[in-house]
Parts: C-alpha cells; structure tokens; sequence
C-alpha cells in the first residue's frame, strides 16, 4: 500500500472520527438542553408580599400559587411547598411572578424594611386571638380599630370605634401571656391566652389616641374591605346597650 494510500486511509478515519464526536457533542448538548427545559414546579407570588407577613398568611390570602417554570428558570432555593415553613416571615417586599425561596423568609422580627406611607409612623399593638378577627388580619389589610373600656364622659364602660381605618403593616410571632380575674367572692382565675403584636400605620394623632387607649383598656379590630362602612357615634355602653 502506497503512502499516499495510507494518508488517505488516516484522513478518512479522522474524519469519521471527527463526525462522530460532533455528534456526539451536539446530541449530548441537545439532552442537556432538553433538560434545562423540563418544568419544575415552585411557588410564585400571585400579589405583593409584605415584610413581616407569614407564608401562611400569604397562602390563605391567596397571594401564592404552585406553577411551572423551565428547570433553568428555577432559583437556588426555590420552594415547591410550604412544609414547615408557614410560620416565616417575608424579609423584605415580594412582587407579583417572584418566585419563593428560602432566602427571603426568616424567623419574625428578622425583616429589614416596612412598607410605610409617607408621613406616617408605625407603631406596634398586641391583640388577642379575637381581638385580630382570628388570624385573618394580615399585613395590607385594613382595619377599624375599637376600644373596649372607658368611653363614657364619667369613665363608664363601654365599647367605641377609636380610628375608623388603620392599615397594618405587619405581623409578628404569636406568643402567650397570663391573664388573672377576681371573682367577686376573691377567687383568682388564671388562664393563658395567645397575643399577637400587629404593626400599623398611623399619624401622630392617631399614633397618640391608640397608645394611650393600648394602656387604659383593650383593643380590637374590625376587618374592612371596599364597601365596609365606619360612622363615627358615642360608643356602647350599659345605658344604651339594649337601645
């Protein structure tokens, strides 16, 4: 066999060898790009996401949907399900198509930033369980806010709306107090009961009345939506009680 012969028998199988890594590097590179393309399941924010409002807070309000995004697409720590994780606390403000990862939820208390309106404060209140409409307050919702105490011109007892609307702002931890009663006879009861401390938006006028009434009586909120309807009126008290 002639050299030119051999020459042309190497080229030919450098060539078939060549062909055949190009394809083997083209089918390979279309399987990992078919695989980058698979779709993954993660949660989405479906509405804005406060700082301080829980993930399950945020689910019950219907702010989080399960949806399906290429594998590629999926961030490092994206969740797929809330797990054990309902009781963490947006850290900073989630908008609308953001995808839930673990790296943006922490323990209460532990968020950067307040979502406040200009020229407002935020001051914080602690409710009770019926107190807060039983959980279904959450940060962006609007409320009345009434006073159960004094409220009549002698110090009588009663029950008045202090600020026909207040936006909370944020939700912390649930915790547990004690609480004593006397009965009549001397008889001490004690029980414990979940608070819950909620953060509002207010001026300094509102922010006065409210800090003043959190010590001279107990507090408790109306949930409001658009077409709730909050006259002012002298409150209710054992006088006008039955009318």
């Amino acid at each position: 066999m002639g050299r030119r012969t051999v020459l042309l028998v190497v080229a030919a199988l450098i060539a078939v060898l060549g062909s055949g890594m190009v394809f083997l590097y083209v089918k390979g590179a279309d399987a990992r790009a078919k695989s980058a393309q698979v779709p993954v399941s993660v949660l989405k924010a479906v509405a804005q996401i406060e700082p301080g409002e829980t993930l399950d807070a945020a689910s019950a309000a219907g702010k989080i949907e399960l949806q399906e995004v290429p594998k590629e697409q999926a961030l490092e720590g994206a969740m797929s399900s809330l797990g054990e994780s309902g009781s963490l606390v947006a850290l900073t403000p989630l908008y609308p198509n953001e995808q839930i990862t673990s790296s943006k939820f922490g323990a209460p208390g532990e968020q950067d930033s307040l979502t406040l309106p200009a020229g407002m404060f935020a001051i914080s209140v602690q409710l009770s369980d019926t107190g807060r409409v039983a959980g279904f307050v959450t940060p962006g919702s609007e409320v009345a806010l009434f006073l159960n105490g004094p409220i009549g011109p002698n110090g009588e007892d009663g029950t008045r709306v202090l600020l026909p609307a207040v936006q909370v702002i944020a939700v912390a931890q649930t915790t547990m107090t004690t609480s004593t009663t006397v009965a009549p006879g001397g008889d001490e009861t004690t029980e414990s009961l979940p608070r819950t401390l909620f953060t509002l938006a207010v001026d300094q006028e509102q922010a006065e009345r409210v800090m003043y009434a959190s010590t001279h009586g107990e507090l408790s909120f109306g949930l409001l939506n658009d077409k709730s309807k909050v006259t002012p009126s002298t409150g209710v008290t054992q006088t006008n009680l039955f009318g």
